[in-house]
């Protein structure tokens, strides 16, 4: 009986419930769908990270990690690699020799990582191969062929089949150098990234730093170690590190899954919940308010009536239900219409996407892609309705003490 008369009491003013209800909706539809933005941008970066610069796992001779000298090979790769091969979770891998130079047109030159890699084994660890802007992928045959990204084919005012000149210092810290093509040109998510790497093959790297080994092998899973159900983690990483560590003899080699190679992937990470927390709270705070503005206004207009049902034998803790309902029944029907239209909204960008235009370069510095999918999980979704009929109750218990300290002789004299 007190849940009907509940409800029938919520919708005496229709007009001011229903603007309750609309403010309600339209702030849990946009708060949601900004969560789900920021969580699908921080997703992005990350996937972007892991698939175009870290790989699931990389593995470095353990100085070369503090100090990249051409000189720290991987001891005994043969070793890892065998292990990777049994490995099942192992997707693919990819060894790199890998030089610090320069590359220089007739036009300009500039600072870069020489990425020198077998051509098969790399189009399988990054999306390179099938992401290039112009050109093809390195060609088995032919002489010196090199990819630049679109960033430095702009700034040395390349394009295909140009010449370039690569430099670095060889072995014996000689400067040494050789006169390359440019084979295609790529353009990856991260400008930061495009701007300071190209690729050769392996074996002309090694040739002109007259050194033969490998620097870096990169491995990606089956199973992308990224997200494991909504939440991101790096476990199965871990899990294949641990593999790793056995074959690992004399522990010569470090191997890093991706949150150690950029620790701020961990920290991203760890802010996604804080910053989505930070954005609801201050919704539910303006949202409460709000409702407690509302029942203060309602349990005013009847503080009369309220003293009448005392009088006659209601019990204060029955009045005090009656409110509660009240607010409850106007939280239930708040969220629930909030996080149905905050649901199909998000769908619907999941398929047609956010278009960043203007903010593309900027975000480009991040590694982010210039169209953004929001992610919104069940949990989330649950979560918030929860929430907000949580708020709504403590909403309720200011205007329901108003009426309760008042004794039925007081409140039946009350004039509003």
């Amino acid at each position: 009986m007190l849940i009907n008369l509940a409800w029938r009491n919520l919708w005496r003013n229709k007009l001011r419930t229903s603007i309750m209800l609309s403010a309600m909706v339209f702030g849990l539809i946009g708060v949601v769908t900004m969560m789900g933005f920021m969580t699908g941008m921080y997703g992005n970066m990350i996937d972007n990270a892991i698939a175009w610069q870290t790989s699931d796992l990389q593995v470095h001779n353990r100085q070369y990690v503090d100090n990249p000298e051409l000189k720290l090979l991987i001891h005994s790769p043969e070793n890892v690699t065998k292990a990777l091969a049994s490995m099942p979770e192992v997707k693919a891998w990819s060894s790199r020799f890998l030089v610090d130079g320069m590359v220089a047109s007739a036009r300009s030159s500039r600072g870069i990582r020489i990425n020198g890699v077998d051509i098969d084994d790399e189009a399988k660890v990054t999306p390179l191969a099938s992401k290039l802007v112009t050109g093809t992928w390195l060609p088995i045959e032919g002489r010196h062929p090199v990819l630049v990204s679109q960033k430095t084919a702009d700034r040395l005012k390349l394009r295909l089949g140009s010449k370039v000149v690569l430099t670095s210092s060889n072995v014996e810290k000689d400067v040494t150098g050789a006169a390359f093509r440019v084979a295609g040109i790529f353009k990856t998510p991260s400008t930061g990234f495009d701007d300071g790497n190209l690729y050769v093959r392996r074996g002309d790297l090694m040739k002109m730093a007259g050194l033969d080994g490998v620097h870096e092998i990169a491995v990606v899973l089956n199973t992308t170690s990224s997200k494991i159900g909504s939440h991101f983690s790096n476990e199965l990483a871990l899990q294949v590190k641990a593999k790793l560590e056995i074959a690992n003899k004399g522990n010569l080699n470090s191997i890093r899954d991706w949150q150690k190679i950029q620790p701020m992937l961990a920290t991203i990470i760890s802010q996604i919940g804080v910053s989505n927390a930070i954005v609801l709270a201050i919704f539910m705070l303006a949202m409460g308010f709000g409702i407690i503005n509302i029942m203060l206004m309602s349990v005013f207009e009847r503080t009369r009536e309220f003293g009448v049902l005392m009088a006659v034998g209601m019990q204060k803790h029955k009045v005090f239900t009656l409110i509660i309902l009240e607010t409850g029944l106007l939280g239930v029907t708040g969220g629930l219409l909030g996080v149905c239209g905050a649901s199909i909204l998000v769908n619907i960008l999941q398929i047609t996407g956010i278009e960043l235009g203007g903010m593309a370069e900027g975000v480009g510095a991040l590694g982010v892609d210039t169209t953004l999918y929001p992610q919104v999980s069940v949990l989330e979704y649950f979560s918030t309705f929860v929430t907000v009929i949580v708020v709504s109750l403590f909403a309720a218990l200011y205007p329901a003490r108003q009426i309760l300290k008042l004794s039925p002789v007081d409140a039946m004299a009350e004039k509003h």
